[in-house]
């Protein structure tokens, strides 16, 4: 019985596990898990620890890691998963294209103990593009890669449902700039436009729930035709995929497996509270999971603070869960501090939301206490990195042991307490 329908036939020990950890009644985990409006990945073979994505709960953030043909290097991988759940990544995704690919994900399943994500189509369409070309993948072969995905304890994995041939027709005469910018999205676009045929993953819908049912993974139904840049946000391909997203919804609620919604991408300030609307409204409040967003294109090497700005927002309006964007994004794989450098940029995005939305108030209090009475080791003990905090501490030199080099013997703190305690 899948996580979802022993979701509604009551309460059970994984519920409880994972309302403690978000500190929540279990019965409201148990509704939300039951309707499809929160999802808690979470493959027996894996059994990761709980985490649950959706409606009312704290905003959840991803971390990818994975290899690339140029940088193949397992142990880097292992130690960006490593770096990503120390920081405080609530699920690690593996992308990885280069390499013993097979080998790697297996590593990173047993190396940490939170959700792990894949998209297996990557896998399948390289394998094919060194036999020939990635449009002559083959429908058994999508499948048979996503039954081995789930065969190693993945916990959740993107499938590129919603692209169509109606929904690939709308990118003709477009008028977009960036066309497909998804990984998985460009592999299907183009197997669809040069098969002149459906894209099975959707045809045959009602095959892949049941491997979801068999091996209880849940279906992260990816947005292959999110936008690339700015221009092209909320266009009439990327709402024509959500359209169809909206529908496999409903059909995985009916068969009992647990999915959440991809989202952009690259959206302005000013349509990221629509983009959120239209998600809720067209997938009946499904967990939407939002890459970025990316407010404007002209950032390279400082993505993870665009990313941190449309994140921010979105989860504000009701995003659910934030894929990080690292320092690297759009340039090269990113290294390990610059994997670091994206989790804290998601991290404190969806600490600001949660904030916004009356929760995690406490913490913010505590620090601002401690900021009162210069009690830096409490500062220290509230921050999401302690130890950059500590490093910059140490900079500079002050001969005022309580404050700091900024403001030395005018602290403001303290002259104002020094006249308030008379």
């Amino acid at each position: 019985m899948s996580i979802m329908f022993r979701a509604r036939a009551g309460p059970s020990e994984e519920i409880e596990r994972a309302a403690v950890s978000e500190g929540v009644d279990p019965e409201l985990i148990r509704r939300l898990i039951a309707c499809g409006r929160a999802v808690m990945p979470c493959n027996p073979i894996h059994s990761p620890e709980p985490c649950v994505i959706g409606e009312g709960l704290t905003v959840k953030i991803n971390a990818n890691v994975g290899t690339s043909r140029d940088q193949p290097d397992m142990g880097m991988e292992l130690e960006k998963a490593r770096i990503a759940v120390r920081y405080g990544a609530d699920t690690i995704m593996d992308l990885s294209t280069g390499g013993d690919v097979d080998a790697i994900r297996r590593a990173i399943l047993k190396e940490v103990q939170i959700p792990v994500g894949t998209v297996p189509i990557y896998q399948e369409g390289l394998r094919a593009a060194r036999r020939s070309a990635v449009v002559d993948m083959k429908e058994d072969d999508m499948f048979s890669g996503i039954e081995k995905h789930a065969k190693d304890g993945v916990d959740f994995m993107t499938v590129h449902c919603g692209i169509t041939r109606e929904s690939v027709s709308r990118l003709h005469n477009s008028g977009r700039l960036t066309d497909v910018v998804s990984r998985g999205g460009a592999f299907l676009t183009a197997w669809i436009l040069h098969n002149q045929q459906e894209n099975p993953l959707y045809e045959n819908f009602d095959y892949l729930l049941e491997m979801a049912q068999k091996y209880e993974f849940a279906i992260s139904l990816g947005d292959g035709l999110r936008p690339g840049c700015v221009a092209d946000a909320t266009d009439r391909a990327q709402v024509q995929e959500l359209i169809v997203l909206g529908e496999l919804v409903k059909r995985c609620r009916e068969a009992g497996v647990q999915s959440m919604v991809e989202g952009p991408g690259h959206v302005p300030l000013s349509q990221i509270e629509a983009n959120v609307q239209l998600e809720k409204r067209l997938c009946d409040n499904a967990p939407f999971y939002v890459l970025g967003p990316l407010v404007t294109d002209i950032a390279p090497g400082y993505d993870h603070i665009v990313g941190a700005i449309g994140g921010a927002l979105a989860a504000y309006h009701g995003a659910d869960f934030l894929c990080y964007v690292t320092p690297a994004e759009h340039l090269s794989l990113p290294t390990v501090d610059d994997v670091k450098e994206g989790v804290m940029a998601s991290k404190i995005a969806a600490h600001a939301a949660d904030l916004a939305r009356g929760r995690g108030v406490d913490r913010d209090d505590r620090m601002a206490k401690a900021r009162k009475k210069l009690d830096w080791e409490a500062m220290f003990r509230e921050s999401l990195d302690p130890q950059k905090a500590r490093e910059f501490r140490k900079r500079g030199v002050t001969a005022e042991n309580e404050g700091c080099s900024m403001c030395g013997d005018v602290c403001a703190i303290r002259m104002v307490q020094k006249y308030l305690e008379k």
